[in-house]
């Protein structure tokens, strides 16, 4: 097979995976997430797939910089749906998806997290630029506005230092900026061994999903409710990651209905769930920790 059409394929690999990852986010019930059972925040499950497969061409489209791949994602996303359903999704995959085309990036997560650390280190102010007009557009809620690289204004900077500046409030930027740590430690937690991306259920997106709220106050609810609302939340999730099976359980069901009722969306636990479960995927079979 010529490099071209290895190419080709490994890129088609990689967006099925990354929809499929999509696909699970919203066909497991998640609390205070969008899911097939349980619209939400003025949106459904549809949209979430339907984004999903607007934006894999363009965050796997081969050799195109981190920047134009966020922002032709985004553009492509706002075509199909009319709304942000994926931001945080689309900033997470980019930098990740140009690491898988180095040589040798899919042979194991160090060697993934080797690639990804070496994307990050070349991004420059282009590719900020095209960030901060993705940004703009998708003009997520809660954004507000920053003393240093502000999103409303030209990019003085590259865009993993502009992440840098966003982190300690901003868990997506602060994967950028620690070259994506707290992703490849949920890999190690989160994801058990024998995992297969196309036979996962919602156990699997759960125990993810859990883990990042369980952990993390999330970034979402800390811009749009504060930090008192995000740790109550973390606070309820870490009772929930000790128990097996919590989808049976009608009182899961109930703490999602809950957090909708009150406008409390989890949505970059959620974004950084689609990330985790879509490395577990692509990667060889996953042994993890």
């Amino acid at each position: 097979m010529s490099d071209v059409n290895e190419a080709f394929a490994a890129s088609a690999r990689l967006r099925e995976a990354f929809v499929r990852a999509c696909e699970l986010d919203v066909t497991v019930r998640k609390p205070g997430n969008v899911s097939v059972a349980s619209p939400g925040h003025r949106m459904h499950a549809a949209q979430f797939i339907a984004s999903a497969a607007a934006a894999a061409p363009a965050l796997f489209e081969h050799g195109a910089a981190v920047g134009e791949r966020i922002e032709r994602a985004v553009a492509a996303t706002l075509a199909a749906v009319g709304c942000n359903t994926n931001l945080g999704i689309v900033l997470l995959i980019a930098p990740l998806a140009a690491a898988t085309e180095r040589a040798g990036a899919l042979r194991g997560a160090a060697a993934l997290r080797h690639a990804v650390e070496a994307v990050l280190a070349g991004l420059d102010k282009p590719d900020a630029s095209a960030a901060y007009r993705a940004i703009r557009q998708a003009n997520p809620g809660g954004l507000g506005r920053a003393p240093q690289a502000d999103v409303q204004s030209a990019p003085p900077i590259g865009l993993r230092d502009a992440m840098a500046l966003a982190a300690p409030r901003d868990l997506i930027a602060r994967q950028y900026a620690k070259g994506f740590a707290d992703v490849f430690d949920a890999l190690r937690r989160d994801v058990p061994s024998g995992f297969a991306l196309a036979q996962a259920g919602a156990a699997d997106v759960q125990r993810v999903f859990l883990g990042w709220l369980s952990r993390h106050p999330d970034s979402h609810i800390v811009r749009k409710h504060g930090e008192a609302v995000a740790h109550s939340v973390m606070s309820a999730a870490q009772g929930w990651a000790a128990r097996p099976g919590p989808d049976r359980a009608p009182e899961f069901v109930a703490w999602d209905e809950a957090l909708k009722a009150d406008g409390i969306n989890p949505g970059t636990s959620a974004d950084l769930t689609v990330a985790t479960l879509w490395i577990a995927g692509v990667l060889p079979p996953w042994h993890g920790s």
